[in-house]
């Protein structure tokens, strides 16, 4: 069993239990001791346990790449491992900055208090792992089964990039979303919050009898995964442009993921300052589209230029973001 796993997903069972086993460990951690007792996450703290998350995936990052450095039982060797593991991860996790914007309006436009969007953000992140899981594993499998889907993935890759370059993105109306409007009709729905539960038995109007009804929460629950799964549309292919190891992409998508919800609090109140990030991000996703054509006409691009071209452009649109949107003196006018 342990060699036909490999043989599917390019790795043995043992680094996927051991993966796995981390992943479970860091979310009991987050989930079971960081929230004993508190349920809203300052700035501060936010930053303080993302800048744990980075770190950990940074070692994480290491490790990887002297395991397979030092096991000689792949092909493929630790720098180019490591190098790889960390180009995907840093892309990922510029690309989840955009996920925080249209979470933050989600959560706006239900009216729900910080207090009680970290069980909706919880529940959203074990959902991300399980959707993106599936993800990866389909792709892997396709991507050994049919060499000319990569064309694909660098091709959409490509036009999503232009397309973020030249047209400018209307802010999402959560409103007019139409799983917002199907749910509202199929379902009963509480006007109001009931804390931080999905679901309450409340008594019907016209029967009496006690209902049960979805609350707030849960719509807002249902449209963040939704969304997810929209961007996943976009990060998954971006990952197998930079490799196809399946062990690589998962990891690293999912490292990029597990410190989104501690990012999210110190993001969401400052996400108007990275408007210019998103020029970066189009410009990542050209580059890492032509990098898959680029490689099978003139060969493959060495590592660790994808790995400095994607850190420079994603580093780049955060210092200029920063700088546009910077405090000023009263009565100059913002430059640019």
């Amino acid at each position: 069993m342990d060699i036909l796993f490999a043989d599917w997903l390019g790795k043995p069972l043992w680094m996927w239990s051991g993966f796995l086993a981390i992943v479970f460990a860091l979310l009991a951690f987050d989930l079971g001791l960081l929230n004993r007792g508190e349920r809203e996450i300052g700035i501060a703290r936010s930053l303080w346990l993302s800048a744990f998350y980075i770190g950990f995936a940074c070692v994480y990052g290491v490790a990887v790449w002297w395991a397979f450095e030092a096991g000689h039982l792949f092909t493929t060797d630790g720098a180019h491992a490591g190098v790889t593991f960390f180009t995907g991860f840093f892309i990922e996790k510029a690309l989840s900055i955009d996920n925080v914007f249209v979470i933050s309006l989600i959560f706006g436009f239900f009216a729900i208090p910080p207090r009680y969007q970290y069980r909706a953000l919880v529940w959203g992140i074990i959902a991300v792992i399980i959707l993106r899981g599936l993800m990866i594993g389909v792709g892997a499998a396709l991507v050994q089964q049919y060499d000319w889907i990569l064309y694909l993935f660098g091709a959409f890759l490509i036009v999503t990039g232009v397309k973020m370059l030249v047209a400018a993105e209307a802010e999402p109306d959560v409103a007019k979303n139409p799983l917002v409007r199907f749910l509202k009709r199929r379902m009963r729905v509480t006007d109001a919050l009931h804390g931080e539960r999905f679901f309450v038995r409340l008594p019907d109007a016209a029967t009496g009898r006690t209902m049960l009804h979805a609350t707030p929460l849960f719509l807002a629950l249902i449209v963040i995964n939704l969304a997810d799964a929209v961007f996943a549309v976009d990060s998954v292919p971006a990952i197998f442009a930079i490799t196809t190891d399946p062990f690589i992409v998962f990891t690293a998508n999912i490292m990029a993921i597990l410190g989104l919800r501690a990012l999210y609090f110190a993001l969401a109140a400052m996400v108007h300052r990275f408007e210019h990030l998103k020029t970066a991000l189009a410009l990542v996703l050209v580059f890492i589209g032509g990098k898959i054509f680029w490689n099978q006409i003139f060969g493959k691009v060495d590592p660790a230029i994808s790995l400095g071209v994607t850190l420079a452009l994603i580093l780049g649109g955060v210092a200029v973001s920063l700088w546009k949107t910077r405090p000023r003196p009263r009565g100059t006018t913002p430059a640019g």
